[in-house]
């Protein structure tokens, strides 16, 4: 958990435990950039997915047992939002990245039952998926 944290250090002073502390869109996206993040939801602790951040604007989402998806990523009014091309009729899928204490956080960006999900890895490793861009 400390590690996934490390790698947004320069970018957020971690507080006390209990206090929340909002990360920009682009901070994220300059922590992300190139890496895989693993998301796990608070409440189970089961894993969401993981994401590989290809550039700032193109992602790869991949779900356990599920195939790989391609999200373009957008950054309006403060959240960082992902239209992926398997749901290309829907809204984006958007969320409002901060950090608690030493955890980095991502909310859904809906007022009701909000998901939070935790980042508890960073790696350099991708995600093997069929006809996936370089960059």
């Amino acid at each position: 958990m400390r590690r996934a944290c490390a790698a947004l250090g320069a970018i957020v002073m971690m507080s006390p435990a209990s206090a929340q502390t909002r990360i920009t869109p682009e901070a994220f996206l300059d922590a992300a950039t190139g890496k895989t993040l693993s998301f796990y939801e608070i409440e189970t602790g089961e894993l969401v997915g993981v994401e590989q951040f290809l550039n700032r604007s193109l992602s790869v989402w991949k779900e356990p047992g599920q195939p790989c998806v391609y999200g373009k990523i957008t950054t309006p009014e403060g959240r960082i939002c992902f239209e992926y091309d398997n749901r290309p009729e829907r809204p984006p899928v958007c969320w409002w990245p901060f950090a608690r204490g030493d955890r980095f956080m991502v909310r859904l960006d809906v007022f009701l039952n909000a998901e939070i999900q935790e980042v508890r890895s960073i790696t350099n490793e991708g995600i093997a998926c069929p006809n996936a861009p370089t960059s």
